[in-house]
């Protein structure tokens, strides 16, 4: 299993070690102590799933502390791009954003820490999402930002005719208007 760090701090892309053959494919989604080994100690208490088809756009997703999340992000079918956008205020990449392919051939996990607004696109045909979280789901806390949003001018990789959001996704605010309560730190939770 190797680690890989990415410019925004906190941010880290995780490729679990594949064992193909004939057959197929094995590999480990989690194991505790592997995770461990790499520096990452997260007590994950939260699966959840997603099935989407192309075109689809969930996000930008996030929970207002104390109830915000860590997430471990993989595509177990199909092919999406995974986004996520750094809400930390004084984080030397405040407002930036990083996008990466996850997908049943690559196998990477995206491992996005609390302080980020999170979302994604599914590129293939369908796509079936895994994701772990560290804390639980609480509606109270939930909020967003709009997808289309100019100031962060994310290149979601599907034709605009093309893009299906939630209604609930479409009323979220900008980036400007969006409420946060994060703040930077070195140590990442």
């Amino acid at each position: 299993m190797k680690l890989h760090q990415t410019a925004i701090p906190g941010l880290m892309i995780i490729e679990p070690d594949v064992f193909a053959d004939n057959r197929g494919y094995f590999h480990e989604t989690y194991n505790l102590s592997k995770y461990q080994e790499l520096g990452i100690n997260i007590t994950f208490i939260q699966d959840n799933s997603s099935y989407s088809t192309k075109g689809v756009i969930r996000g930008l997703h996030y929970q207002l502390e104390p109830y915000a999340q860590t997430k471990l992000v993989q595509a177990l079918k199909g092919t999406i791009l995974d986004v996520a956008v750094d809400l930390r205020q004084n984080s030397p990449t405040f407002g930036k954003h990083l996008a990466v392919e996850l997908s049943d051939k690559n196998h990477l996990q995206f491992l996005i820490p609390r302080g980020f607004a999170h979302g994604f696109s599914v590129l293939s045909h369908e796509a079936v999402v895994s994701y772990k979280c560290d804390n639980l789901y609480n509606q109270g806390s939930e909020r967003g930002i709009n997808f289309n949003d100019p100031t962060l001018n994310i290149d979601w990789q599907i034709p605009a005719k093309d893009i299906n959001v939630s209604s609930k996704d479409l009323a979220f605010p900008t980036f400007k208007e969006a409420e946060r309560n994060f703040f930077f730190s070195e140590e990442v939770k």
